[in-house]
C-alpha cells in the first residue's frame, strides 16, 4: 500500500510564512499528479495547488502570487510553501497524490494524508 505523511503545519500571525511537506512512501511505481487541498471548519474542502511528474503547476486563485507549490520525485515528496498568509488561509490540510503501485502499474489510486492544521491568527 501507500502511506502519505504530511508534517509542517501549525500557527502563524497573519503575514507571516509556513512550509508544509508531504512525504508518500510503500510499493509506488509512478507518483502522477500531487496536489494540496484544505478543509476550513464548516467549509468543503477545497483543492489549493496542484503539481504535475513533470512539474507544471496550478493554484486556486486565492492563493496566487502567495502560495508555492513543489515536488522532489526522488523523495516522493511534495511540498508548500505559504506566505503572506491571512486568517481565512486557516484550515487543516491535506495532501493527495495519484499513484500507480508496483502491483497494479495500470491502475491509477488517490491516496491522501492524515491532514495537518494551519491556523492564522489575526
Amino acid at each position: 500500500q501507500v502511506q502519505l505523511v504530511e508534517s509542517g503545519g501549525g500557527l502563524v500571525q497573519a503575514g507571516g510564512s509556513l512550509s508544509l511537506s508531504c512525504a508518500a512512501s510503500g510499493n509506488i511505481f509512478r507518483i502522477n499528479d500531487m496536489d494540496w487541498y484544505r478543509q476550513a471548519p464548516g467549509k468543503q474542502r477545497e483543492l489549493v495547488a496542484t503539481v504535475s511528474s513533470f512539474g507544471r503547476t496550478n493554484y486556486a486563485d486565492s492563493v496566487k502570487g502567495r502560495f508555492t507549490i513543489s515536488r522532489d520525485n526522488a523523495k516522493n515528496t511534495v511540498y508548500l510553501q505559504m506566505s503572506s498568509l491571512k486568517p481565512e488561509d486557516t484550515a487543516v490540510y491535506y495532501c493527495k497524490a495519484a499513484v500507480s503501485t508496483t502491483t497494479l502499474r495500470y491502475r491509477i489510486n488517490d491516496y491522501w494524508g492524515q491532514g495537518t492544521q494551519v491556523t492564522v491568527s489575526s
